[in-house]
């Protein structure tokens, strides 16, 4: 039997055991508290060192990352700067300014397509009506050549007729631009016709001088004649900005193996290598063109020439330089794209260049598909189909037989005034 101090002892030997573990215990969680609080001031520390950068790198990224990014949509060549410190990047933080910086980007270029979308509409509702307006003053240009004979009269609505054709251009190149049809089909007619008909259209088309290479007949499908009117036009427009006005704008027509060639060459200064790059982008490349890339103001024609490439499968190339200094641009018209006319039952146009190309005497080529003239075919889109447009051949026609009809009128009148002179003075 445990007597009672030894049971005493016992509990005093528990009690102290008891003691010392908790007193252990609380030591320790002393010391972790201790070390807890420590990290704590560490943590708070370095986050009070942190904050300052971080709000420097959100201030940056503000300031000059978002601006400078917001500019490279509309000019590419503009450098995106990096984070302000560079150990950030790869970072959460580096990815997260990252992500704000392409939302950016994203909202920015959906924002401008859509205004840019509105933007064309409205063009496209306002060249309408600008058309239709020029081709009832065509139309009553030419009532009035009809029915007055005087020679001077003449010249002078030639004059205006030849200014309302250049306006029309204008018109029809906005509308292209702004995604809208070419206009009328025209009926199947001779390449160099449609050459000379882009030429006719043009102030100081005297400067440009065709050399047609081609063989006899070599036509163009419906379809592709006014496109191809358009882009030579705007190719030789181009040209004759941009060089010396005593100088000429070579244009050559040349058979390819695929297909034809018009090659246009002018005497200018040239472009430089961006400006060459640039401009083979808007004529070649299959994204979206927006006004806001084509200047202030915008120039359109190779942006038109662009769209034109695409709808009809056509080919500009302007990466190379010409042999005279200034700028070559060609044109390629796949085989697809022509016909052929028998040149005695629709001869070209007596304005047009004769062929310089003769033919084969021994060999026997495989002729292109012989196709006739089809009647004009209007295109639903366009309002102003309902006048009468002037077809690449007629427009061509127009400054050979327009001035020379004049200049013999003339003769005709100067002479008559002689005859009448001379018989008065008999009496």
């Amino acid at each position: 039997m445990i007597e009672l101090p030894d049971l005493a002892v016992g509990g005093l030997a528990l009690g102290t055991l008891t003691a010392l573990v908790l007193g252990g215990g609380l030591l320790r969680s002393r010391r972790q508290l201790k070390r807890h609080r420590t990290e704590n001031a560490a943590l708070r520390s370095h986050l009070d060192a942190a904050i300052p950068a971080l709000i420097a790198e959100v201030d940056y990224l503000a300031a000059r990352r978002m601006p400078a990014a917001a500019r490279q949509l509309d000019h590419p060549h503009v450098t995106l700067p990096g984070p302000l410190q560079p150990q950030t990047a790869g970072t959460a933080l580096g990815i997260a300014l990252e992500s704000v910086l392409l939302g950016l980007r994203t909202e920015l270029a959906a924002q401008r397509t859509r205004i840019d979308s509105a933007a064309q509409a409205g063009m496209r509702g306002t060249t309408r009506e600008i058309q239709a307006a020029l081709y009832r003053l065509q139309d009553a240009i030419r009532q009035l050549q009809q029915r007055f004979d005087d020679p001077e009269l003449a010249q002078i609505l030639f004059q205006l007729d030849h200014e309302n054709e250049q306006s029309l251009r204008r018109a029809q190149v906005a509308a292209v631009v702004c995604g809208a049809w070419v206009g009328l089909a025209r009926e199947e007619s001779h390449l160099v016709e449609a050459v000379t008909g882009g030429q006719s259209r043009l102030a100081g088309y005297e400067r440009v001088k065709v050399h047609n290479h081609l063989e006899t007949g070599t036509a163009l499908v419906s379809h592709a004649v006014e496109p191809v009117a358009i882009i030579v036009a705007e190719l030789l427009d181009n040209a004759l900005r941009h060089s010396a006005p005593d100088t000429d704008v070579v244009v050559n027509l040349e058979q390819v193996p695929h297909g034809v060639c018009v090659t246009v060459d002018d005497y200018g200064v040239g472009m430089t290598r961006d400006e060459r790059a640039f401009a083979q982008r808007l004529v070649g490349c299959h994204d979206p063109i927006l006004l806001t890339d084509l200047g202030d103001p915008p120039r359109m024609g190779l942006a038109a020439i662009g769209r034109l490439t695409r709808q009809f499968d056509l080919v500009v190339d302007l990466s190379s330089p010409s042999p005279y200094g200034g700028v070559r641009a060609v044109l390629r018209v796949e085989s697809h794209l022509l016909s052929r006319i028998d040149p005695e039952e629709q001869p070209p146009a007596a304005s047009t260049p004769r062929s310089t190309r003769r033919a084969p005497e021994h060999t026997v080529e495989e002729p292109l598909p012989q196709r006739r003239r089809r009647t004009r075919v209007t295109a639903a889109e366009t309002p102003a189909a309902e006048h009468s447009a002037r077809r690449p051949e007629e427009a061509a026609a127009a400054l050979g037989a327009l001035q020379s009809g004049t200049a013999a009128a003339r003769a005709d009148t100067v002479l008559a005034h002689d005859t009448d002179h001379e018989e008065g003075t008999a009496r």
